[in-house]
């Protein structure tokens, strides 16, 4: 069995296609193409505006023509993780699916169903005439994990709705109302590379096996950070054993709790055996304080060839300290609004680079003043440690709303299906609704969606039957705006 015999036919025909697009962030070339083609093979009315967002335009169901228009919206990009032992070109290959019970996942790879099946779910609503609903239009956004690109850029008019249903949330039962703003960080810190001396071997660290995940839903998790794991055993190297380090890699993306890190350094011959133990016991440590959150950690450490050259020792050390000292993990949770962050950091990717050490993290809050307050938190570290820092990318909250209409229609319909009330909530991840509704001040805007866990990562993956009961939940919910 393939995901293209799953039910709905509709929905994952439809994301079996998105599959076969490589669509990594800002390389949206060949989906955005797909979904072109697709809508004008079924003479769906679809554009692509200048900044390269999708926008389907779906005519009202006879007799539903004075309803609400509604817009359906998802993102076309997806994050491409992959373990490190998969080989996957994420700007050539398709994503190869496999079903295990009631998941669908990937081979090796994130899936794709962030938000490739919220897509895939306007997809259908668009293409299948038995849908009774009003004006529609779909819109399909580029560039969201990097950035919101495409929603921060859509020009406001473009649009004619009233309502946005944003098919980008991860659980079923959860109806989001609000959502975090973000703001990304970078440090730089400058150095230079010298001979690595006479009487020195070559070692390799590596760290993988990870659980990783969604830096916004899966930050509340404490899962271990492989950047974190890393410096803990680099500065002892340094200070202790004479190590010198002449590469640091970790991490991939900004909203992905990196899983995977690796280092080489070069150690005094008569002590590599000591500083290999001392490795070992930190490792063991580390192992033993994330049993729980990443049973699937492996450390290890082995000899290499030598290192030609080495990262002066003060900047290394200096940047090794301030990834130790900086935050990453949950700061503060919710006033207002039980089990929900409020401010969180992800200290996700590092790189060593033509004379640049840069570490990128990502901050997240749903108030402005305690993200500034973070920012100036990382700033302090960062800047005391010798780097040069910068921030940008800000991107704002999206204030939740209980009591609307269209809140009210979406519980009512989904007690009415299945017998039980959403949960109504904000998320701590950031949605494009607060970008667009910035643009379009008067839309009711709320975000639902099939249950996805571990986005973000290669593990990856989403409920089938979840993807059957959503599908129901939207026909519903378009079946029943309300009129103008």
């Amino acid at each position: 069995m393939t995901i293209k015999d799953l039910q709905p036919a509709v929905v994952w025909n439809n994301f079996y296609g998105l599959t076969r697009c490589p669509r990594p962030s800002k390389h949206e070339e060949i989906v955005r193409q797909h979904l072109l083609d697709w809508a004008k093979a079924r003479k769906i009315e679809a554009f692509a505006d200048e900044t390269g967002n999708v926008i389907m335009r779906i005519p009202a169901t006879p007799g539903y023509e004075n309803r609400k228009g509604v817009v359906l919206q998802g993102h076309m990009d997806m994050v491409p993780q992959k373990t490190s032992d998969t080989v996957h070109d994420f700007l050539k290959d398709p994503i190869e699916t496999v079903i295990d019970g009631e998941w669908v996942k990937a081979k090796g790879t994130t899936l794709g169903a962030d938000n490739g099946l919220g897509v895939a779910l306007a997809m259908a609503v668009a293409e299948d005439k038995s849908v009774k609903h009003g004006p529609v239009e779909v819109l399909v956004t580029y560039d969201e994990e990097t950035g919101m690109t495409g929603a921060e850029a859509l020009k406001p008019g473009l649009l004619k709705g009233d309502i946005l249903l944003n098919l980008d949330s991860e659980d079923e039962n959860e109806l989001c109302i609000g959502c975090a703003g973000g703001l990304d960080a970078e440090a730089d810190f400058k150095y230079k590379t010298f001979p690595t001396p006479r009487g020195y071997v070559g070692y390799k660290i590596d760290i993988k096996g990870l659980s990783g995940g969604h830096s916004g839903m899966d930050i509340s998790l404490y899962r271990a950070n492989a950047n974190k794991v890393m410096v803990r055993a680099l500065i002892p190297l340094i200070e202790k054993y004479g190590g010198k380090v002449s590469a640091f890699t970790g991490g991939s993306l900004r909203n992905a709790i990196p899983f995977e890190a690796e280092a080489t350094v070069a150690l005094p011959a008569e002590r590599a055996t000591a500083a290999l133990r001392h490795v070992n016991e930190l490792f063991k440590t580390a192992k033993e304080r994330y049993l729980q959150s990443d049973p699937g950690m492996q450390c290890s450490m082995f000899k290499t060839n030598k290192p030609a050259r080495y990262i002066e020792d003060a900047v290394m050390l200096n940047a090794c300290k301030a990834i130790a000292a900086c935050p990453s993990n949950v700061i503060r949770m919710s006033q207002t609004m039980a089990g929900l962050t409020e401010t969180s950091i992800n200290l996700a990717v590092v790189r060593c680079k033509r004379g640049h050490l840069t570490v990128n993290s990502l901050l997240r809050s749903a108030l402005n003043a305690s993200k500034n307050d973070l920012a100036l938190r990382v700033r302090y570290i960062f800047e005391f440690a010798g780097a040069k820092i910068r921030f940008y990318g800000g991107y704002p909250g999206w204030t939740p709303k209980p009591d609307t209409p269209v809140n009210k229609l979406i519980n009512d319909q989904h007690v009415k299906l299945f017998g039980t009330p959403m949960n109504v909530l904000a998320t701590h991840g950031g949605l494009e609704c607060a970008l667009l509704g910035a643009k379009y001040p008067n839309w009711e805007m709320v975000s639902i969606g099939p249950t996805v866990l571990y986005p973000h990562s290669p593990d990856e993956r989403c409920h089938i039957p979840s993807v059957q009961r959503t599908w129901e939940l939207l026909k519903a919910v378009l079946e029943n705006i309300p009129e103008k």
